[in-house]
């Protein structure tokens, strides 16, 4: 399971763009906290500290206690959603989502491969088809990471979501038959990762707007 990390943040009493910019100027990266039956409050993180954290942990499935500065009493938080410079990379605003120990959260949970497929030493080729599964459960359950055995895939062979080693009281959120990772021949392959190159090209020519690399509710202050 995974551990709660701790990060300080301040009260903005100023809402808009114009105090977002000046957070931003002065080092501080504009944020707020919603969640079910919450108001939403409006802060900011220091943006060194928050580059830092995203840095060392995958951030959209780790419990964060924020110390609010002038607050006695941690508030535990899962991000929603990042916006990051289209250019730059920095970030630019953070969702946080106010979670409570009885209450279930849905998050991205990474998916790391174990082992050696028989079918790639024969010429196969590995497709990671999804790298994160979303999953449904209480804070104090949610995995760090799920592992799938590929020991056993032999060319043609398939690991499906119905077909993972959950936790206890972990959910998945998609559908069983998705396919998580499979050995196809290098033919298929071939083929397969020639429409991903297409669609990746008409993706890189999309206009260039703040990118939000994380789902969460519309474009905060």
């Amino acid at each position: 399971m995974t551990t709660s990390v701790r990060l300080s943040a301040r009260k903005r009493e100023a809402a808009g763009k114009g105090a977002a910019r000046k957070a931003r100027a002065a080092g501080r990266v504009p944020a707020v906290i919603y969640g079910h039956g919450e108001q939403t409050r409006p802060v900011s993180v220091d943006a060194h500290e928050l580059e830092l954290l995203f840095s060392r942990v995958h951030y959209e499935n780790t419990v964060l206690e924020l110390d609010i500065e002038g607050e006695a009493s941690p508030v535990k938080v899962l991000v929603r959603e990042v916006q990051a410079h289209a250019f730059k990379r920095s970030v630019l605003h953070v969702d946080f989502y106010q979670i409570h120990a009885d209450e279930q959260v849905s998050v991205e949970v990474p998916i790391r491969l174990h082992g050696s497929a028989p079918g790639v030493k024969a010429a196969g080729i590995l497709m990671h088809n999804i790298t994160e599964l979303e999953v449904r459960c209480f804070p104090d359950q949610i995995p760090e990471y799920i592992q799938v055995d590929i020991s056993a895939l032999e060319i043609g062979d398939a690991v499906h979501v119905r077909d993972l080693k959950l936790p206890e009281g972990v959910e998945a959120e998609l559908e069983p038959d998705h396919v998580v990772c499979s050995v196809a021949a290098p033919i298929v392959a071939a083929a397969a990762e020639g429409e991903e190159g297409a669609a990746a090209v008409v993706e890189a020519e999309a206009a260039a707007e703040p990118e939000v690399i994380r789902r969460g509710k519309e474009e905060g202050e």
